[in-house]
């Protein structure tokens, strides 16, 4: 008994003190608790440099420079039953003629039926705020599920969709042409039917490049379609579960093949291979005000 009632001792001292660490002066009852503040952001109209602080014009010629990218690899659906396995070779991801192509091929490995790549650049950039341009040709076809799209490096709120997700283009074989622009939060996401989405039409989105592109500042995440601002997902200033977006991300590149989107009609195996274009990929800073 001696022990419980000095635990009981303990538990009431800390409480105390949390309540006067939430408090902000006295009146004769004792401390006066103040409730925290909800500060909305502002939008300081940052800007970005002009001069991209890191870049790949695909140059180079046979596999991705290692010093950009690396790979994330293996099957087993990723979280949407996609029925492709991930390699880190050039069988998948290829550079010539000024052209990164991610290639998704119908072959069977490590028990899936399709290879493909997913390119990231997790541990080689690793960004907070700025701005992403993607110039990319989409693929074409039933089943395939191509992506332009970026996750939390540290993953400091928890996992999946804790800790956020932007998808700055994704599409959909069976919908050609509609790209989506969506972002992902514990307050909204696709799974409860709340994430924060847009569907453009892109006409050509597979017979010709373009130009894809995220602003990401302190106040909003936006996104541009050739140019033309499409998407806005303002920080509510409510915390992290609506906005999970004050911590690094890292950029991936991938050709799903099927999955609960990419395959929801259906896949069309008489289309394969199947391939993503990629001209360049430019990061520039935000500008700090």
């Amino acid at each position: 008994m001696k022990y419980l009632k000095k635990e009981i001792l303990a538990a009431f001292a800390i409480v105390a003190v949390g309540i006067i660490g939430c408090s902000k002066g006295t009146d004769e009852n004792g401390p006066v608790y103040v409730p925290p503040v909800v500060t909305t952001p502002v939008d300081k109209n940052w800007s970005f440099e002009t001069t991209p602080a890191w870049a790949d014009e695909f140059t180079n010629s046979g596999a991705p420079l290692t010093s950009n990218w690396d790979y994330d690899t293996g099957g087993g659906g990723w979280g949407n039953n996609e029925l492709e396995y991930y390699t880190n070779t050039t069988n998948n991801a290829s550079v010539a003629n000024g052209i990164l192509t991610i290639t998704a091929k119908k072959e069977n490995m490590g028990s899936m039926a399709y290879t493909s790549s997913r390119m990231v650049t997790r541990g080689k950039l690793d960004a907070l705020y700025g701005r992403f341009e993607i110039k990319a040709k989409l693929p074409v076809g039933k089943g395939t599920w191509p992506a332009i799209w970026m996750l939390p490096t540290d993953r400091a709120y928890g996992d999946w969709p804790k800790s956020g997700e932007i998808d700055i283009m994704e599409h959909v074989g069976y919908d050609q042409d509609n790209v989506h622009f969506s972002t992902h939060t514990e307050a909204y996401y696709f799974k409860i039917n709340t994430q924060k989405t847009i569907t453009k039409k892109n006409d050509g989105a597979s017979t010709a490049f373009h130009l894809y592109r995220v602003d990401w500042t302190p106040y909003a995440v936006r996104g541009f379609y050739d140019g033309v601002q499409v998407f806005e997902f303002a920080n509510e200033g409510t915390g992290y579960k609506v906005w999970p977006f004050d911590k690094k991300f890292h950029l991936l590149l991938n050709v799903a093949v099927g999955g609960d989107w990419g395959g929801a009609q259906g896949i069309d195996d008489s289309i394969w291979p199947q391939k993503m274009e990629v001209d360049y990929v430019r990061y520039y800073k935000m500008i700090e005000k």
